[in-house]
Formats: structure tokens, sequence, C-alpha cells
């Protein structure tokens, strides 16, 4: 085997001497006046390594140079309140916050839409890899994935190839890799068709005293390289494939899709708990987007002095690799650490015990420069900030856009509704059908649910449940949400509703909401209404999580989601943490047992502008969305705590998308267990009509149910807190179905029917959940943290 002649090196020195050659800078993603400021700071042009390095961190993934002023509110609309729990914000890999008992919880969630769209089973199942690795860097373990998946229209050609790649791609990583799924979202539309969002996120767990943060401090400290070795995948990734629009030509950018091994993640993952639990790293990070350009520059300039390193010490699955490919590379599962000398060996002695493959590139140094040989010669030497954080920032030109007007002015208020109980028994059975609405188990049964023992809550409860201290029971609960529709209509409001949404499912397990994470996916900054869309989401979200008194603890912004001129709906996902003191009091989300009151909290309006009523029953989009009180909803998720904390409810279900209508359906499948309701009284005392009362979404509204002999005592709660209650049925074990008194009555095989058949009959059979000494998958903790039968089908 003959080994590869590599063309010579663009040293430092060339760079000086050959002021005027060519450098194809547009072709990596950079504009002509970026090229040129990276001339001012360098004071001459750089090597190819050095615009290698510059590309990709300076691009829109890596750099948020367009969202970077408006991502600052997020900072400085705090109060001391909201910071107190708050380990770490905003600027490292992942946001930690403080769960009590002296463990703390990160989590994060990021996009990988882009290279889903091109290899969607790569796309997706490295995009799962690289927030597992963001987990990893700070110390934690990884206990919990989380998916936020938006497609386009079911019945497009394309869809299927997308949908199957994406989901097979999450189910392949997560599982391998041994963490649960325990939530997500699964829509669509077809604004979604050429620009798919799969937005990753995971939840880690970890001692106070673990916390690790990525810098390279302390002069002679060794950086090592360690995990899988670099090869030609994923190179250029974030700056050509995740900061550009996507044109009518298709997926033509397959080169820049990394490719992701599980198992060598898996292994990653003990041997850095590893060497986390024994001290022998000063500083971590991990190489995701821009690999090792990212990591070197980052731990550079968040150290106390510079770096040294050779490129020739990188073990490479592809000896063929130029300097700038190895920069570039996005090779997965890969870590760099930050070791004092004498703990190399100890080090060393680790990794040797995982047989995970490792080199030492180099130094700390005492230079503040960043200085990157290859071949024994100077390729790279740069003050790292200019290359990690003093990128480039805009202001963006921002328009009001020219149609909005137009689409607020259309509201569903025109459309027909129906009067007649047929014709809503009929619309209602359409809903629970549609798409958006239907039964997910075709995507969640390819997720290992409860793997690691610690699911408290899952698929299909409105938030996802894991134990944090085996001993006390404590707990965290997650829930993501985002209404593109609600933002296409108005942005600002949409993100408000998002946040609420997402509060409130998490309010509804039992859980006290502590902190946020978002994934903001938006078109084209370069398109003026597309940042009118953003700084708008923004000022929401910022605003709300004051109103709220929670936290953003990090995030990520991904643009370009557009094809051609046409963006997709601006689409912020909004995470929520919140804690519980013992799993053992968690709510689902679905009642099962006979005889309970049903209850709704909150009040109704007509609100069906964007709604899932119309756009499913009359295929329309207009008007305004529903309004949101953030105070309201802090009451609400207050009264939830006071009301589980005294253990005085059986179930909570949110009111959202399809309103109380599919609220009710999906709390009567959840355990397969029926009720009998009746709208008279609700919609005499809020002045709506029964199709209102239904379909409407507005928000601050819950129904729980409660044991016959708390009644007295749960309204005298509610009473007692001034938030509108309302008694609307009763659970009816004996019926085997769902009866809305005077409008229509549906049996539980005719409502999972309907909601069953949607996803398989576009994408094939549901995978059915594995039965094993008379369970069906693995159910749920029950109160003695001990795994409970599944009931549901």
């Amino acid at each position: 085997m003959t080994t590869p002649v590599r063309p010579k090196p663009d040293t430092v020195q060339d760079a000086a001497e050959t002021p005027d050659k060519e450098q194809p800078y547009a072709a990596l993603g950079l504009k002509a006046d970026e090229y040129a400021k990276i001339r001012e700071i360098l004071g001459r042009r750089p090597t190819s390594g050095e615009l290698a390095m510059y590309s990709v961190m300076w691009s829109e993934h890596c750099s948020y140079k367009s969202s970077k002023n408006y991502l600052r509110q997020f900072g400085k609309k705090v109060t001391p309140e909201m910071t107190k729990n708050l380990m770490v914000g905003m600027g490292e890999n992942a946001g930690v916050v403080d769960v009590g008992d002296g463990w703390a919880v990160t989590f994060k969630v990021e996009s990988h839409n882009h290279p889903s769209y091109v290899e969607p089973y790569q796309g997706a199942a490295t995009g799962v890899g690289g927030i597992v690795r963001d987990i990893i860097s700070m110390g934690a373990r990884p206990v919990a994935v989380m998916d936020q998946l938006r497609f386009g229209a079911i019945d497009h050609e394309d869809t299927a190839r997308v949908v199957h790649g994406v989901v097979g791609g999450i189910s392949f990583y997560g599982n391998c890799l041994g963490l649960p799924n325990i939530g997500g979202e699964t829509y669509f539309d077809p604004v979604y068709q050429g620009n798919p969002l799969v937005n990753a996120l995971a939840v880690g767990v970890l001692r106070h005293e673990d916390l690790h943060l990525a810098n390279a401090s302390g002069a002679g400290n060794k950086v090592v390289l360690f995990g899988a070795r670099t090869g030609g995948d994923g190179i250029g990734g974030a700056s050509i494939l995740a900061s550009d629009t996507f044109t009518e030509g298709g997926p033509t950018k397959r080169p820049a899709v990394q490719v992701g091994d599980p198992f060598a993640e898996k292994v990653l993952i003990e041997c850095c708990l590893e060497l986390f639990q024994k001290e022998l790293v000063e500083g971590i990070q991990d190489l995701g987007a821009a690999g090792i350009s990212c990591a070197t520059s980052e731990l550079a300039s968040n150290g106390d002095g510079g770096m040294h390193i050779s490129l020739d010490d990188v073990l490479l699955r592809d000896p063929s690799l130029t300097a700038e490919e190895i920069l570039m590379s996005e090779s997965q599962e890969r870590m760099m650490a930050v070791v004092r000398p004498d703990k190399l060996d100890a080090f060393l002695e680790v990794v040797g015990k995982w047989e995970v493959e490792t080199s030492v590139l180099g130094e700390v140094t005492g230079t503040g420069r960043l200085v990157i040989d290859w071949q024994g010669q100077e390729i790279v030497n740069v003050d790292p900030r200019t290359v990690a954080v003093d990128g480039p920032v805009y202001d963006r030109p921002v328009a009001y856009p020219s149609w909005i007007d137009a689409l607020q002015a259309d509201g569903a208020e025109s459309l027909d509704r129906p009067e007649t109980g047929p014709a809503l028994k009929a619309q209602f059975l359409q809903l629970l059908g549609s798409p958006n609405l239907s039964d997910k188990r075709w995507v969640t049964n390819q997720y290992d649910t409860y793997v690691l023992g610690n699911t408290a809550l899952s698929f299909p409860d409105d938030g996802g449940m894991i134990r944090v201290d085996e001993e006390t029971g404590l707990g965290v609960a997650i829930a993501t949400d985002a209404n593109g529709r609600y933002c296409q209509l108005d942005p600002k409001q949409g993100a408000r509703l998002a946040l609420a949404e997402a509060y409130r499912n998490v309010a509804v397990t039992g859980a006290v909401p502590a902190a946020v994470t978002d994934c903001l996916n938006f078109g084209s900054p370069e398109n003026p209404e597309v940042m009118w869309q953003f700084s708008e989401a923004v000022e929401g979200l910022a605003d709300g999580c004051m109103e709220l008194g929670i936290p953003v603890t990090g995030g990520n912004v991904s643009f370009y989601n557009q094809t051609g001129d046409t963006p997709i709906h601006p689409t912020p996902v909004v995470g929520v943490l919140g804690v519980i003191d013992d799993v053992a009091k968690r709510i689902p989300s679905g009642w099962q047992d006979d005889g309970h009151n049903i209850y709704l909290l909150g009040t109704t309006s007509l609100e069906l502008d964007g709604s899932a009523w119309a756009g499913t029953v009359h295929d329309h989009l207009g008007g305004r969305p529903p309004m949101v009180d953030l105070g309201r909803e802090k009451a609400l998720a207050e009264l939830i705590a006071a009301a589980a904390d005294e253990q005085l409810l059986t179930s909570a279900h949110d009111l959202a998308d399809g309103g109380l209508g599919q609220t009710l359906a999906e709390s009567v499948l959840r355990f397969g267990l029926g009720a009998r309701v009746v709208l008279d009284e609700l919609e005499s005392r809020d002045g709506v009509d029964t199709a209102t009362a239904l379909f409407s979404e507005s928000t601050g509204r819950v129904i729980v149910t409660v044991r016959r002999e708390d009644d007295v005592r749960f309204q005298g709660l509610c009473t007692g807190r001034g938030y509108p209650v309302l008694r609307i049925g009763v659970t009816d074990a004996a019926s085997g179905s769902l009866e809305v008194q005077g409008a229509f009555e549906a049996t539980i095989d005719e409502l999972r029917g309907v909601h069953g058949a949607t996803l398989p009959t576009h994408f094939g059979d549901v995978i059915q959940e594995n039965v094993t000494e008379g369970y069906v998958g693995r159910g749920p903790l029950d109160d003695h943290g001990s795994f409970s039968p599944r009931t549901d089908s």
C-alpha cells in the first residue's frame, strides 16, 4: 500500500510572502467583507488552515452572528430569583440547574435540520450523538433524550423517505446508547417539505462537585484528543450545510453529513465518567460542529493562555486528509481534554482500559496564541478569541412583513362551526385522526422508553419524567413544545404560547417548572421579514421567562430553513425543565379509576384562529393566536403543585392542540377507561357554543380527575386561589366510551381505531412492544420505585 502524497502545506510564512494568492473563501461560506476582516485581524492573508477555521467558526451555526444581539436579552432580562438555582447558564456546552440535595441536572436542545434532509438516518442519529456529548462535557451522566420533529405533508412522495430515516436514526442511536427517549413532538405540514426540523434534547445528571467546564488553563498542561479517529465525514458541515439555504436542486451535499457510531459513544460516555471520577481532567470539550477548529479555539479562548498542537498527531481513518480537512472534519464520538502532565499517565491508563484511541496533540501555553503545526511547519497562528468569540456580529435589516396584516385579518370566526351531534362527532373524529393529533405510537414504539429503570413518565404523557435519586425519589420533568402556525400569525405571541404550553405540560406532571432551553428554527437571516419574526419571537420568549420567573439556560439557533425564497413557519421549540421532590407523587395524563370527577380548570373563549380545527377541517390559517396570560399560567402551575402535594389529583392533562375534545379523547385512551361529559354549564358560564367548547385552544386550561371523597378539599383549594373550576363529568369504566351528553358518543374501540390508523396507513405497521413475563414493554415506576404493568394498549 503506497502512502498518499499530500500537498505542500500552506504555512504562515507562505501567507506572509504571497499576500495576493486567491483563496476560495466564498465556497467556504464567507462573505467578501468577512474575508477582508480576517486579513485585517491577521495583518496578512490567512493560511488555508486558518481560512478553514475562520469559515466554520464564523458560520451562522457556530458564531450566532445574526442572532447574538437578540439572544443577549436572555442574559439581561433576569432577576436574582431566576438565577438562584442556575449553576451554569448560556455560553457553555449546556446549562446546569441545581435541583437539590447536592444534585444538578444539565439539559439542552439543538438542531440537526439540514443534515436530516440530505441524509435522514445519519443526520438524525448524529444529532442525538452531538447533543449527548454536550451533556457528557459538563461532567454529567446522560439519562434521557427527547426529539422534536417537523416533517412535510404526510402524503407527499418524499415524506416517507425522511420520516423512516429520521425516526430510524434517532431510535438506533438512542437505543444503542441505552438512553430512554421520554417525549417529544411529531408534526406534519407542507411548509417543512424541503426543510424538516430535527431537534434533539438530552438530559444529564451530576453531583455538584462533578461539574466540568470547557477551558484550557495552566501552561504546560497537555491537550489530548480521544475517541473515534478523524475521517472525511462532516467536512464543512457547520459552514456549508447548516449555514446555507437549500436550493430546488435537492439533496446534493451528502459529504457534509456526519456518520455516527453509538457503540463508540457509549464507551466514550463511560470512559469520560471514570476520568471525571478520578479527577484526571482540567477542562474538556466535545467535538461537534467545526470539529478540531471549534475544540481548540474555544478551549484556548476560555482559558488563561494559548495552545500549541500538531495535526500530525491526530489519529486518522483516512490518511489522505489534508490539514484543512482535519481541522474542519466533524467526525463523531470525539472529545478533547486538557490534562496536567503529572496525571497524563493515569489518564492514558483509563482510556486504555476502555480501549479508546488517544493522542496527545500538544499543550497549553502562555502565549495567548493558538498555534497549529502540520508536517513540522506552522500553518495556524491566531488569537483564539478572534476565531471563537469575537466573530462578526450583524444587525441584519428588519422589516415588518408585507403580508401579515392581511393574514391576521382573515380570522376563523367566519368559518362554519358544526351545530348538530353527528356533525360535531364527525369533526371531532376528523381531528383525532389528523396527522398532527393522531397516535404517534408508530414513532415512539421504535424508541426504548424505560431503559435504565428511572423513567417515571413518558409517551404519551404530557411531559417526560426521570428519577434522579433512587433514595429520595427526587426527579425532573421535561416538556417541549412549539406551534409554527401560531408563530406565523404572530411570532411574539407564538413564542409565548410555546413557553406557556411547555410550562403547563411540566406542571401537570406534578413538577415545579425551573428552567428553559430553546431551539429557534427560522428561515434565512438575510430576509428582513424573517429577522422581524426572529426578533419578535426572542423578545416574546425573554419577556415571558421574566414573567414566569424561570431562566433560559442555553439553546440553539437554526437559520436558513427554507427552500429557495420560501421560509418555514417560524418554529421556536421551547423546552421547560421542572423539579419534583418525589416521582411517586407524579400525575399521569389519563384516568385509571372509575367514578372520579372530571374538572376543567380555566375558562374557554372563542379562540379558533390558527387552531388544529381551523387547519384540519377548513384548511385555514389566519387571524390571531389565542391570548396567553403568563401570570395565570403561573397561578395554575402553583395550584396543580399544591394539589399534587396533597395527592388530590388522580390525573391531569393540559388543553392545547385540538382543545377539550382532543384532551378528553387522549385521557380516555391513555388507560382505556371511558367518561361521561356534560358541557351545558361550561357553555353557559363562558358564553360559547358546543363546537367552541370542544375545539377552542384557549390557554391556561387543564382537566383533572379527583376522587369523590377529595372533592371538597380540591374545590376549596381552587376557590382559595381564585382559579376558575368547573365539574364537567365523571369517569365511567362500564360505558366503554366517551359520551358528550347531548352531542355524541364514541366507543373506545372507535376512538382507538381512528386515532391509531393514520401513521401506519402512510408508513407501515406499528412495531409492537415486547411482552415479557406478563409485562407489556417496560411500564412506569410504581409508587415504590418498581415497575408497574402497562395497562394501555
